[in-house]
């Protein structure tokens, strides 16, 4: 698709921000929760005022253009802060995820030949002095939670504005903007460069799409709002910060997803940002909370309405007057307080990180939340390819973005061209060469496209699995269905070379109480619960479903359910919640081998 806004090369991130700031500087840019609760309006002049004080302290300690800053710190205002005060600075912003370890961001810092760093915490401050002792080139470590925003605001009083505002004129369209390491499911993070250029042309591209079938009236119009709860050290919030900070969007953060349900009932976001098993998560939980009984029943068989009233759009007909009739009466007693939770305004959800999955995709819709489902990469800027409010299929990651184009390999893998890709991976000249390959970005995920262009994904190329008897597997599509079940945290499906396919299954602790009340059972805790007769028959019952999904050659014949989760702070998850499959596979080889004898 031919790119539908042609961009200055000289433009730079800072250009957007300039741009909507002598638009209306008195116009509510962020709004800030305090603790009370309450949220507190930030204009675009108000950010930046903040913006110019971190950037002049920057400019007086010494940071040089083309600088490498790392950022530890969870989704806040703070973090925008810093963000744009690097790119004030004409520095470069390099993300560490603030749930890092010490090995993971000295990686980093060593890589990316990061010469200071913010962090969040004490505790962020504890790995990042840690890496410094490691880490020659980091010379400065700034804590936020010590006052050095304002310390960076006292220390550069002397420094005019016009230094900041020639810095910010500085950097030009092929500029180095950030690094952003990859979360790593195999090996060590790779750096992704990315551009001022590759953020301007996508978020030009996304906010002038004038189209009928355009996402701008969801993300970047008057009025829309959106609460940032994803990391910011992940390019898909960071890119919707971008838009949103470009745009006439209002953003919150929410630096603890703890604090997630009560910061929507306040902030009421317009769109959110999600990834499948945040909305999994949603979904399980609002099953649970219905209990037993009537209520439940109640809720299933609304949620079955909702599904049915959701395909039914997608026909000519339409819902039937009887759906119609029932769908409303599923409104008054389920789908309003389901919206409630969400902060009641909530129309449209983007989605994206994993597949979400035709069942979830076709509930929300039916409960009145649009899922537009799509699909990005790190290298691609995040998005490439989304669903769009009146011209979406539900199952698929939808078309390309302007200025993008999409094909199918000849074994199936994804290839990507657009404004938004990649040019580099930093210091991996190898990596470079294997990803970008005659004029495309191979991604390493497999998929198909339909007679419409639409793109759905299968699986990734790497994580096929071979039967002993030649049968292909894509675990994808096994996964996602099984996880859908209250009690499934995570799901590994295993086989490669083997006589049959398997499954290696998590238990999800923060649901298992309800889910025992709910089955008249007693408390039990999760060593005992993976043993437990009526737990193994609702998984098998789960499994059974899962499987009418494939083929029998490809259906899971047996599983086990491991003594623990995958988290983050075990290693097997990725900070964007991947699985990191190798080091699970290395791990558990016993209990794979166990499925087998």
């Amino acid at each position: 698709m031919s790119a539908s806004v042609e961009v200055d090369p000289a433009a730079n991130i800072n250009t957007l921000f300039l741009r909507r700031l002598a638009q209306d500087p008195d116009e509510t840019l962020i709004e800030v929760q305090g603790e009370d609760g309450n949220w507190s309006p930030v204009t675009a002049a108000g950010f930046d005022a903040d913006i110019r004080k971190v950037a002049k302290g920057l400019v007086a300690l010494g940071v040089r253009p083309g600088d490498k800053i790392a950022i530890m710190s969870r989704t806040s205002y703070q973090w925008a802060v810093l963000d744009y005060a690097i790119w004030s600075a004409a520095a470069v912003s390099v993300p560490i995820y603030e749930t890092s370890s010490v090995e993971q961001a000295e990686w980093i810092c060593a890589d990316a030949d990061v010469s200071a760093a913010f962090a969040e915490t004490a505790a962020h401050g504890l790995v990042l002095e840690a890496v410094k002792a490691k880490v020659p080139g980091l010379k400065q470590i700034w804590q936020l939670s010590q006052g050095a925003i304002d310390a960076l605001a006292e220390v550069g009083g002397g420094v005019p504005d016009a230094e900041i505002d020639r810095r910010r004129q500085s950097a030009v369209g092929e500029d180095l903007a950030t690094i952003i390491y990859t979360s790593g499911t195999t090996g060590r993070p790779k750096g992704t460069e990315l551009t001022h250029g590759h953020f301007v042309r996508l978020t030009d591209n996304t906010q002038f799409d004038t189209s009928k079938t355009s996402v701008v009236p969801v993300i970047a119009r008057l009025g829309c709002r959106t609460l940032l709860f994803l990391p910011l050290a992940h390019v898909f919030a960071r890119f919707i910060q971008v838009v949103a900070i470009s745009s006439r969007t209002v953003i919150g953060h929410c630096p603890d997803v703890k604090n997630l349900v009560p910061a929507l009932s306040t902030f009421k976001p317009t769109f959110l940002l999600a990834v499948p098993r945040v909305l999994e998560k949603v979904y399980n939980a609002a099953e649970q909370k219905a209990g037993a009984g009537l209520k439940l029943k109640i809720f299933r068989w609304s949620a079955k309405v909702a599904i049915v009233y959701s395909r039914a759009l997608d026909t000519k007909r339409g819902p039937s007057w009887l759906l119609k009739r029932q769908h409303a009466i599923a409104d008054k007693l389920v789908y309003h307080s389901l919206r409630e939770a969400i902060g009641g305004q909530t129309e449209y959800a983007v989605s994206g990180g994993a597949p979400l999955g035709e069942r979830l995709g076709h509930f929300y819709r039916g409960i009145g939340l649009t899922v537009l489902e799509g699909y990005g990469l790190t290298e691609t800027t995040a998005p490439i390819l989304v669903n769009r409010p009146n011209r979406q299929k539900i199952g698929s990651v939808g078309l390309p973005f302007p200025g993008c184009t999409a094909k199918i390999a000849d074994d199936g893998e994804i290839l990507l061209q657009g404004v938004n890709v990649f040019d580099r991976y930093h210091n991996n000249p190898d990596a470079t060469a294997e990803a970008l390959r005659d004029g495309w970005f191979h991604t390493g995920d497999m998929g198909r496209m339909d007679e419409d262009g639409y793109i759905f994904i299968t699986g990734r190329k790497k994580e096929l699995i071979v039967t002993a008897g030649g049968k292909n597997v894509a675990p994808a599509v096994l996964e996602d269905r099984l996880r859908g079940h209250p009690l499934v945290s995570q799901v590994v499906v295993v086989g490669d070379g083997k006589p049959f396919v398997g499954a290696l299954v998590t238990l999800d602790e923060e649901m298992l109480p309800g889910w025992l009340a709910n089955h008249s059972k007693p408390p039990m805790p999760l060593a005992q619960a993976r043993k437990d007769p009526d737990v193994w028959a609702s998984l098998e019952r789960a499994v059974a479903r899962t499987n009418q999904a494939v083929s029998r050659a490809e259906s899971i014949r047996k599983f086990v359910i491991l003594e623990g989760d995958f988290t983050e702070l075990n290693g097997y998850l990725t900070p964007s919640l991947k699985v990191k499959r190798d080091k699970v596979m290395r791990d558990f080889a016993d209990q794979i081998d166990g499925l087998y004898k």
